[in-house]
């Protein structure tokens, strides 16, 4: 008998600060509700919990795949009909199917449809794939007004969610109930999306966003792979419909309107998406942008094409290349010589935010208020929109806030190019050792 060599197992170390992201996510998905109880918040809660699976989804394509979509409204649409449908099928009795499961149909409808009209769309690439999935969206919002027998008409569907018997005293009628079936949803469609980025198919899927023709050169068809990934996306995004037409009960034709499609693209945008949780930003961004502050002005939509115009001229990146940019500036003890700076530049802008606002505000009430009368009402303070010392003050505020922002920048700029040389001598002494 011949004696065995010893044998070396080594295993790879946890990933410690994954996990505590993930149980973080985990806790605040848990706890929200508990912390904001009213009505409201628990409403913009749930809101949140489908748009980060819609954004995440549409991310698949955008950020990780290199293909802008102006029509993935269309599957998430399409998986809200199916799963309105669906809740009024088991009302009826003619469907047992219990109503956690509904996104579930939503999700399938949504891979259903991509994969019918995904096969059209990824044949090609670049500006003609944005174009087409343009056009598609266009076609199925004009079919939802031709075919009220499946879309409902202008009326849309509408359906009941507390079907059948209560399982634990759950029938989904209180909305903390619907919470918690969204925020598992949202944390396994997340984990999920997460785990594909880390499979062959989601570094192919990288690969043939940054160099198709690398990839098509070592033997892969980018077509296939693009197909694939637009299908998984079409997939969440049904499940995201699903959680929506539950949500709300009733599902009209602007759920797969041009509209929603663009939100997907704006706020996945201003979020970041070359990160993977930039999506996860612009989601609270978009509720809080339609629910929020679509309530306080009327000019709320003038605001949003501002803070997209001066992200794409100067963080391109999104939020999330920012908040990057500083941890990474953190990690070398080096935020402390920029606060002053940031400082300087919050306070330049809400000096801008405040001139300009009331400009704006004073604008919209003159030409959509005007048999109001000239007054009203901004940050508190009663002012008349047709006097001359109003818009001269409005004017002035707003010109020194920009003459100072400018001149906070260029400081800032300084200061940041410092820390960086630091950064970057700190990295060649560490590497020298």
């Amino acid at each position: 008998m011949t004696s065995s060599s010893a044998h070396h197992f080594h295993f790879k170390p946890h990933n410690v600060g994954r996990w505590f992201v993930w149980g973080l996510f985990a806790l605040v998905l848990l706890v929200a509700p508990l912390l904001w109880t009213s009505g409201l918040a628990q409403t913009m809660l749930t809101q949140i919990g489908i748009g980060i699976i819609a954004c995440l989804a549409y991310n698949m394509l955008l950020g990780q795949g290199g293909m802008l979509s102006f029509g993935h409204a269309v599957y998430s649409g399409f998986g809200a009909y199916l799963a309105i449908h669906s809740l009024n099928a088991a009302a009826a009795g003619s469907w047992n199917i219990p109503v956690s499961l509904v996104p579930l149909v939503g999700g399938v409808t949504g891979l259903f449809f991509a994969a019918l009209l995904g096969y059209v769309s990824t044949k090609k690439a670049g500006t003609t794939f944005a174009m087409i999935t343009m056009g598609i969206g266009e076609l199925v919002w004009s079919m939802s007004l031709m075919l009220p027998e499946f879309f409902g008409g202008e009326g849309g569907v509408s359906g009941n969610r507390v079907v059948g018997k209560a399982v634990m005293g759950i029938n989904f009628g209180p909305q903390i109930q619907v919470y918690y079936l969204i925020a598992i949803y949202c944390f396994i469609c997340t984990a999920a999306m997460f785990a594909l980025t880390r499979t062959p198919l989601g570094r192919m899927l990288n690969a043939v966003r940054d160099n198709p023709e690398r990839v098509e050169f070592v033997g892969y068809d980018t077509r296939w792979v693009r197909y694939l990934a637009f299908m998984i996306s079409g997939f969440f995004a049904g499940i995201a419909g699903g959680l929506s037409a539950i949500n709300t009960e009733i599902v009209t034709a602007e759920v797969v309107g041009a509209a929603r499609s663009g939100a997907y693209l704006l706020f996945t945008f201003l979020g970041g998406a070359t990160f993977f949780f930039g999506p996860i930003i612009g989601a609270v961004l978009m509720v809080v942008a339609l629910v929020l502050l679509s309530e306080l002005t009327k000019a709320w939509l003038l605001y949003l094409g501002l803070v997209f115009l001066f992200m794409v001229m100067y963080a391109p990146g999104g939020i999330a290349s920012l908040v990057m940019m500083n941890l990474r500036v953190a990690a070398f003890g080096k935020l402390k010589q920029l606060w002053t700076s940031y400082l300087a530049l919050g306070v330049t802008a809400l000096t801008i935010l405040f001139g300009g606002g009331a400009m704006v505000e004073m604008l919209y009430h003159l030409k959509l208020n005007e048999a109001l009368g000239p007054q009203m009402s901004f940050m508190g303070a009663t002012i008349n929109a047709r006097g001359l010392d109003a818009w001269f003050g409005a004017g002035l505020v707003l010109l020194v806030g920009v003459g100072l922002f400018e001149l906070a920048r260029r400081q800032y700029r300084r200061e940041w190019s410092e820390v960086q040389e630091e950064i970057e001598k700190e990295i060649k002494r560490r590497e020298s050792l």
